[in-house]
């Protein structure tokens, strides 16, 4: 099968059905947008929740004067009740199951992930205005507020943090969002699919004598199928990228929807390369929705 051929085929059947093929662009289109705008809601609280990646549910953040001997004595304290588990801690000892330090370089780096879309904030911090901090995670979830409270007042603490306090409003408001998005996703992406199904039965409808000669001369069902299959790839590749360029370009404006007061005093903010990744996910769907749903429909026209 040369590819002169299958050009020559899709370009004539996106042209012979043109209303239609816009019809099921368009439909493709909302759907992708949809979901796309989930995906990159997901990715702002990602991105806005770097400190507590690795199950971290309690981060004791220190002075970012702090002296390294105050340093030390918080490490000693998690050390000793993650090690003995007999009181090294006081009344909540024995409830560290791990942690790790967090110095001002690596605070410096998050904190350009969490104010990525505020570079003038971002350039005019430094590594050394950086608290340095302590992440815990406990032996078990209900363990949180009693670790958090032995750390609360140690000389060298500025504020102990957790994460159920700081990501749990935005996880609620992003539920409530994101079901809304994924069931207008669906009944969009249903509908764009029976538009792709019937654009491709109608184009093979209008050829159906001249694709029961090429079964009676020898053609094979892909010989066949391929060029249908190539059309509705073409639809679902189009309208993924009308919807990837505003997903794109309001990706700041879409993550706000999220709300942001729990984590950062300001909106929520993707990195372009994210944004890439979202958009190359949703031209694979659309491109796989595309094919898949014409080879649907041209299954029933080669029983011949």
């Amino acid at each position: 099968m040369s590819s002169g051929y299958l050009i020559r085929e899709t370009g004539g059947n996106l042209r012979r059905n043109l209303a239609m093929t816009v019809a099921a662009v368009i439909t493709m289109f909302v759907s992708l947008a949809a979901a796309g705008g989930v995906l990159i809601m997901r990715q702002a609280i990602h991105e806005q929740a770097v400190q507590w990646r690795g199950g971290v549910q309690v981060a004791i953040f220190l002075n970012p004067s702090v002296s390294p001997s105050e340093v030390k004595a918080v490490g000693k304290l998690l050390a000793e009740d993650r090690a003995s588990g007999t009181g090294a801690v006081g009344a909540g000892a024995g409830l560290v199951k791990k942690y790790f330090y967090v110095d001002k370089t690596e605070a410096y780096h998050e904190f350009k992930i969490i104010f990525g879309g505020d570079p003038q904030l971002v350039r005019v911090m430094s590594p050394a205005q950086m608290p340095p901090s302590y992440r815990v995670v406990p032996r078990s979830p209900s363990d949180v507020t009693t670790v958090g409270d032995q750390f609360r007042g140690q000389p060298g603490v500025f504020r102990v943090a957790y994460a159920a306090q700081a990501i749990q409003s935005l996880e609620n408001r992003f539920r409530t969002l994101s079901e809304i998005a994924v069931i207008l996703a669906v009944g969009v992406m249903i509908g764009a699919v029976a538009l792709i199904v019937n654009t491709i039965q109608l184009a093979i409808f209008a050829r159906r004598r001249e694709v029961a000669v090429m079964k009676l001369v020898g053609a094979t069902n892909w010989f066949i199928r391929v060029p249908f299959m190539l059309e509705g790839l073409v639809d679902g590749v189009l309208g993924a990228l009308l919807a990837f360029l505003p997903i794109y370009f309001a990706r700041r404006s879409i993550a706000s929807f999220v709300g942001s007061e729990s984590l950062a005093p300001q909106r929520l903010y993707v990195p372009a390369h994210d944004a890439i990744v979202t958009g190359l996910v949703m031209l694979l769907v659309g491109a796989a929705v595309g094919a898949i749903g014409s080879a649907f429909a041209v299954r029933r026209f080669l029983r011949v």
